[in-house]
């Protein structure tokens, strides 16, 4: 009986750690090739509170290390202001920019109560 407790405490304890050291505790990503573990990673090994994650479909994706999502729409305006992108309007969670005639949209997304994930299009940086 007590061999029998000590191999299910070790399979949870085992079951625990797999768990936790593959962050699976998370919400999903929306992001296809990159696990929550290396998101992570990334912006815990980054000395800025913003990073880059990755290009897929079209969009190129961050991830912002903040609480507050007004804080972290200021830093996503900031950055594409700097490409010459004006902030028009926030609806939901889109934000609307506007370059020459074009328009564009950025959305953002709490992850996690700490993480903030961005979504930009390509076309913000051409």
């Amino acid at each position: 009986m007590k061999k029998m407790l000590v191999t299910i405490g070790l399979i949870i304890f085992l079951v625990g750690a797999f768990v936790f050291n593959n962050k699976l505790y998370l919400p999903p990503l929306p992001i296809e090739n990159l696990s929550k573990k290396t998101v992570i990673e990334k912006i815990n090994d980054s000395e800025t509170r913003m990073v880059k994650l990755s290009n897929e479909n079209g969009y190129e994706w961050y991830v912002i290390k903040e609480r507050n999502i007004s804080a972290a729409d200021e830093m996503i305006k900031e950055m594409l202001d700097q490409n010459g992108w004006i902030f028009k309007q926030k609806e939901g969670n889109g934000l609307f920019f506007e370059r020459h005639d074009e328009s564009s949209i950025v959305s953002t997304q709490m992850w996690t109560g700490d993480y903030v994930l961005v979504k930009i299009p390509i076309s913000f940086n051409e």
